[in-house]
């Protein structure tokens, strides 16, 4: 255990958050200095929102960049990788609204540290606000301590509030549970200390940077507590905000100004022996409040439950009025903890009761229906198997109501009422052993108390979007929010049509208007720029922070789309009912984190650690040098026509200069060697706007064809899932049209992803500036160094800004160009352009967009037409006849130039099905051509 004296100091902690349209971004940096001559362990700790996911981690120690990589999560995982430790692990200050993230590294004598973060969340709406979290928590007075949150949104920001911070775990969880204003709630006119409020209409900026003067005054220990902002958008009464960005849209929905809607709710109450104290007696004080606030319209009972079930109101629901709320009290009053814990004949009997209603007379059409249930334990009478419990909630419940699920303490199964909750369309909240559960109890009913809609189904276009989150919905209270994201397959489309319909007590609403993409594209990238802005503002590392920021902000939409899709994804895993189902969702949601980079439940954060030696200096980094002998000036050869030539940059030179291997994460652990073979390949290629060719060298023929797809697609190249275990993607970059050309705009690949599932899953991922492998080990190589990496059955060899190939086993390899511009026009961007070296490993069935013609012979006739002097030439494919024309491409970058016979509109006829059949949901999709005869 570091000592105060050892451990090393803070000298400085600068955390730096964007809000853009409810999506937070945060960045963190800490700098902390070893005084001593011997090397002492920093160790970089910091509590971020438990519904965050960290996108990156980064240590400089020694002047080396240690950069952390996301990994599939395996079934056992080493404690020394860096990951968000969740409630149940051994976090000394556990709270259900944080968890810690923790690394810890050896810094050097003498020599300083630098950790960088950074972590994404989407804030929710309750109680008719958002609310950010920073939790400031160093240990230790810091020299320089600053925290910047910017806050830009579509809608004008209103009912800013910057609360006083906030200390202690039971004030903290009573204050963000209740939502009322305690005594750690700032008046107006009294703000934390060092605070510096901005506020425009569309954006706001807070600082907070005491010193450490001002930190004392606070605290000697570091913990300064957490720094609250709390605020909302103006809204009105209609479809919501749509906001649309580079391919992807996401809509909030949130309406005002509606009746609320009666409710019938069961109140289900553990009064085992272990809610004996202060448990049942914050519980008690809860539920008085809450009967205070039932309306009048609704309906209600409650159940106590132990070794023994007690209902207090036998075989009905009883309306609100002064004598049942009278009763009401007295039965809760009375409750007395004893015995065990019979959750399944708790939730059975609640059940049974509002199923019974709800057939009845008595009930209100329309009306909400649901359970709470309180429980601060495990089952231990009767039915006491989680998967049983479920099974028979499921049952019971019918798809009737919804279950509301509350747990209290460090003894209660949370998957198990998590589930309970997921499956029957309610949530379930934690509630800490040393909170003030009754202000948490009354705060979650408060969230839930007044529903406005209930059956919401929100509908686009149909085929306009693809790819949507959830967009049916059983309730909608007041002061929530509904969020929808999703793809767009036709960016140049004028509208998207949305159409809302939903209930409200005894009415039927519908809305619906068209959405003006183009202007919505405009207003969004406006409000990018101005956040992008603000964040550059300033100067040295609060500026560095808000370049790092602005630079993912910019996909802010499509990220939205990425966290709500991974969120959805481990929600339906928890909800499958089959192995299958479940490995279904797992893999969707692993993938997506490793898209976007997202620590998650499914992925695991790995870092290289430094290497220090006794005397507390670094250890020399590894080096890896060129084997004896392997000196020759060329690395890997591309062919030309008859024979092969050397590569070539984009300038055009040659490239074979030897340099030497970066100092990767995983240096040592896979064999790196300079590559001597030449790979031929052969004209099948997508390259360039880009532009495909496919030789069919069986029927001497070569065949061109164009997609002109959107920015943000993503393509399948190569199917081969099922038999050989090889998938390859594209997703499109978008460019300016260059000066006269008769397209409004360009696209290109910015990143080929190669998936492999035999013998063990891998990919390789490919940018114009990086090369990552994962296989027995995650590597990632610089495309601008010459280096060759051979990891089992996956082998890549990079040719310094020219080409990379990727060699799968024996008999499958492609070749991936690299086209880098030195000073690009406003028309050009680095792109990739994919040529397919060695097909023989792949099977018959292969598909994709070239992979259906590897084994396919076409043939070439001609059609005569009336009043037409000259037949027209045709190509037939399998059934099939595509008009063609003879063009000329350039392939290999332009070193060599094809003739081919061209399929205009989108290849249509030429390949099987629609364009729009071969895009997928992100790069690391692997599901298999529906309408081929790949999906057998």
């Amino acid at each position: 255990m570091l000592t105060k004296e050892t451990r090393p100091h803070i000298q400085e902690l600068s955390i730096r958050t964007t809000v853009i349209s409810r999506y937070a971004f945060t960045a963190v940096h800490c700098v902390m200095l070893n005084r001593h001559s011997a090397a002492a362990d920093g160790v970089f700790q910091l509590h971020i929102p438990v519904d965050a996911y960290v996108s990156n981690f980064t240590m400089i120690i020694g002047g080396r960049v240690y950069q952390s990589e996301v990994r599939p999560r395996e079934k056992r995982v080493k404690q020394e990788n860096g990951r968000a430790r969740n409630k149940e692990s051994a976090d000394t200050s556990p709270d259900p609204e944080m968890e810690v993230f923790r690394m810890k590294a050896s810094i050097p004598g003498r020599n300083r540290a630098v950790f960088l973060l950074t972590y994404e969340e989407l804030l929710q709406r309750r109680l008719g606000r958002y609310e950010h979290v920073t939790r400031l928590r160093p240990l230790q007075l810091v020299s320089r301590l600053s925290l910047d949150v910017t806050i830009v949104d579509h809608s004008p920001i209103q009912d800013l509030q910057v609360l006083l911070l906030r200390n202690g775990r039971s004030n903290a969880a009573a204050n963000a549970g209740s939502g009322s204003n305690t005594p750690t709630t700032a008046a107006k006119s009294e703000l934390p200390v060092a605070t510096v409020i901005k506020n425009e209409k569309n954006l706001c900026k807070v600082t907070f940077s005491p010193n450490i003067m001002q930190q004392a005054k606070i605290t000697t220990n570091g913990i300064l507590g957490d720094f609250l902002i709390r605020y909302d958008v103006q809204r009105d009464m209609g479809i919501g905000d749509v906001q649309v960005l580079n391919g992807h849209f996401v809509h909030y929905f949130a309406p005002k100004d509606l009746p609320a809607v009666p409710k019938n709710v069961v109140f289900v109450i553990d009064t085992s022996a272990s809610m004996v104290g202060k448990k049942i007696r914050q519980t008690k004080e809860a539920l008085f409040t809450i009967l205070r606030d039932l309306r009048p319209g609704d309906h209600f009972n409650f159940i106590s439950f132990s070794s023994k079930i007690k209902v207090w109101q036998p075989n009905r629901l009883v309306p609100v009025t002064p004598l049942n709320i009278r009763d009401a009290k007295k039965f809760i009053y009375m409750l007395m903890p004893t015995g065990g814990t019979n959750i399944d004949g708790a939730i059975q009997t609640g059940s049974s009761l509002l199923r019974r209603y709800l057939s009845g007379p008595d009930a209100t059409p329309n009306s909400v229906s649901l359970i709470i249930f309180l429980t601060d334990g495990r089952p231990t009478v009767g039915e006491t198997q989680s998967m049983a419990i479920l099974g028979n909630t499921r049952s019971a419940v019918e798809e009737t109501f919804c279950i509301f699920t509350i747990g209290i303490g460090n003894d209660v199964d949370y998957r198990l009422l998590e589930r309970m909750s997921l499956e029957n369309c309610g949530m379930m909240r934690r509630i800490h052993e040393e909170a003030d559960a009754s202000a948490m109890l009354k705060g979650f009913y408060d969230e839930i108390g007044t529903p406005l809609l209930s059956d919401i189904r929100i509908n686009y276009t149909e085929d306009s979007v693809q790819y949507v989150t959830q967009h049916l919905f059983t309730n909608y209270f007041n002061g929530s929010e509904i969020v929808i994201a999703g793809k767009l397959t036709n960016q140049s489309a004028e509208s998207l049509h949305v159409h809302v319909t939903a209930s409200n007590n005894d009415k039927s609403i519908i809305l619906e208007t068209d959405v003006p993409l183009q202007h919505r594209q405009l207003e969004t990238e406006k409000h990018v720029k101005a956040a992008t802005a603000a964040l550059t503002a300033g100067a040295g590392v609060a500026q560095e922070l808000g370049v790092a920021l602005g630079s993912i902000a910019g996909d802010f939409v499509e990220r939205v789309w990425g966290f709500l899709s991974i969120k959805e994804g481990l929600r339906s895993r928890l909800r499958s009912q089959t192995s299958k189902e479940r490995e279904h969702h797992i893999q969707r949601a692993t993938n997506l984190s490793l898209t976007y980079h997202f620590l998650t439940p499914l992925t695991n954060l790995v870092v290289e650690k430094p290497e220090v030696r006794a005397d507390g200096s670094m250890a020399p980094a590894p080096t890896i040098a060129p084997a004896t002998g392997e000196a020759g000036p060329y690395v890997n050869e591309l062919p030309s026509d008859t024979d092969e030539v050397e590569p070539q940059t984009q300038d055009g030179k040659k490239s074979g200069r030897q340099r030497p291997a970066p100092n990767n994460n995983m240096a040592g652990k896979t064999e790196r060697r300079l590559a001597k073979k030449s790979v031929t390949i052969t004209k099948t290629s997508a390259d360039g706007d880009p532009h495909f060719v496919v030789d069919f060298p069986l029927s001497k023929l070569t065949v061109c064809f164009n997609i002109n797809g959107e920015p943000g697609h993503v393509l399948r190249l190569v199917s081969d899932h099922k038999y050989s275990g090889v998938t390859v993607n594209g997703k499109l970059i978008g460019a300016p049209a260059p000066p006269g050309s008769h397209k409004n705009q360009r696209t290109y690949f910015s990143t080929i992803t190669i998936v492999v599932d035999r013998p063990r899953r891998a990919y390789i991922e490919v940018t114009p500036k990086k090369v990552i492998l994962d296989g027995q080990d995650r590597v990632v190589l610089p495309c601008q160094s010459t280096i060759s990496v051979d990891s089992g059955e996956l082998s890549v060899a990079v040719v310094e800004k020219s080409n990379v190939t990727v060699t799968v086993g024996q008999n499958i390899s492609f070749v991936i160009l690299l086209h880098q511009y030195k000073n690009p026009a406003p028309y050009q961007r680095d792109h990739l352009g994919f040529y397919i070296g060695n097909s023989k490993g792949l099977s018959q069935k292969c598909h994709g967009l070239l992979g259906q013609f590897l084994y396919q012979e076409v043939g070439l006739a001609e059609l005569q037409t009336e009043g037409d002097a000259r037949p027209s030439p045709i190509l037939k494919v399998k059934d099939r006849s595509v008009p063609v024309v003879q063009k000329n491409r350039q392939i290999y970058s332009g070193t060599q130039s094809v003739s081919c016979w061209f399929a205009r509109n989108n290849a249509a006829k030429l390949i099987d099905g629609r364009y729009e059949d071969y895009l997928m949901s992100h790069t690391f999709d692997t599901g298999d051509w529906s309408h081929g005869t790949n999906r057998v």
